[in-house]
């Protein structure tokens, strides 16, 4: 036997053992692919698919500190702690709103839900100097939408005007659990009827609810809304009526009047005999503009006036210093037959 012999017969004994050893050696699966988040595009940004589902979802909110100062945002008669004089002083707040959404499809058309929750820290001046609400919690099937929302007497036809404080003379109730159908004709004509249950006082006394029916019409000129309320604790009814008009691109303007039974200006008062009618006397009216400045800046007016002589005109400029983040300098001035007063807030607010 020679060397070359010797040698190719260890180098064929080591391939041998090798083989040998890779048929007893465990075998490693492969990874399955990680399934990524995936946006979804079908009711706007934001939203992504929920994995494992077809159901869409969206998170947001804001961050909100707001400033308030003299007769109407201010806190007044405040006591001195050294000398128990009489001040005057900020009204602070800040607020975080979380709100999400959810999208899906099916046979029985969209499925949606909404909810809203706020959480506030307001001064120590407050009663409650922490709290947190639930604003908006409803799900809406096609057009049949039931569960916590702002009552739709108020949000059908439009908040009045693109201004913080919009309630000097009040234009609708906020908050109820309701049961509502929207109907959309697709061509700018829209409709809806509401069962509504009220809140505190106003809540209904009995398995008849109040109701609420509205109906608009929507162009690219602006656009008219009507809408009619009955209340079922104290048979009253209560109506408004609003035009839009976008009068340009950067200018758009804005008039609502509202009419109601139970005129008795002391209602507001006393609590109210009417949920829906909450201003003074018979009837009321509001108006307003907004101007787009640039990209950045925007103008906003609101005036109101009602049967029982409450004024209120309010003006503000809201400015966004980034996307997501706009502060908002805004003055208000009110005049009752029994007082008047100026104030204003400062608002900062980031939107995410």
């Amino acid at each position: 036997m020679n060397i070359k012999s010797l040698l190719l017969g260890s180098a064929a004994a080591l391939f041998a053992v090798s083989g040998a050893r890779a048929a007893d050696a465990v075998v490693v699966a492969e990874p399955e692919p990680a399934e990524y988040v995936k946006i979804c595009d079908v009711y706007g940004t934001g939203y992504f698919y929920i994995p494992g589902t077809e159901t869409c979802l969206r998170i947001g909110g804001y961050v909100r500190y707001d400033i308030g100062v003299g007769d109407r945002e201010g806190h007044q008669d405040v006591t001195d702690l050294r000398d128990g004089s009489l001040n005057d002083t900020y009204h602070k707040q800040a607020r975080l709103s979380l709100r999400t959404w959810t999208g899906s499809e099916t046979e029985l058309g969209t499925l949606k839900t909404y909810t809203e929750t706020r959480f506030n820290f307001r001064d120590g001046h407050d009663t409650n100097q922490s709290t947190w609400s639930l604003n908006f919690a409803w799900i809406q099937l096609g057009g049949l939408r039931v569960g916590k929302d702002e009552s739709v007497f108020t949000t059908f036809t439009g908040y009045a005007g693109n201004v913080i404080d919009d309630t000097i003379v009040g234009y609708g109730p906020f908050d109820t659990n309701l049961i509502s159908y929207y109907f959309d004709a697709g061509n700018g004509f829209s409709a809806v009827v509401s069962l509504e249950e009220g809140a505190g006082v106003d809540s209904i006394d009995s398995y008849v609810p109040h109701v609420v029916v509205g109906a608009k019409y929507t162009q690219g000129w602006g656009g008219i809304s009507a809408v009619g309320a009955y209340d079922s604790n104290w048979e009253e009814f209560t109506g408004k009526v609003r035009l839009d008009v976008n009068a340009s691109e950067q200018l758009s303007l804005f008039v609502m009047g509202g009419w109601g039974t139970s005129d008795d200006v002391t209602d507001l008062l006393n609590g109210g005999q009417n949920f829906y009618k909450n201003w003074g006397g018979d009837w009321a009216i509001w108006g307003g503009a907004s101007y787009q400045v640039n990209e950045k800046t925007a103008l906003n007016l609101q005036a109101s006036y009602d049967d029982a002589e409450t004024l209120g005109v309010v003006a503000n400029v809201a400015y966004t210093v980034v996307p997501g983040f706009t502060v908002t300098a805004e003055v208000d001035y009110y005049d009752t037959p029994v007082d008047d007063g100026i104030g204003g807030i400062l608002r900062f607010q980031r939107s995410f």
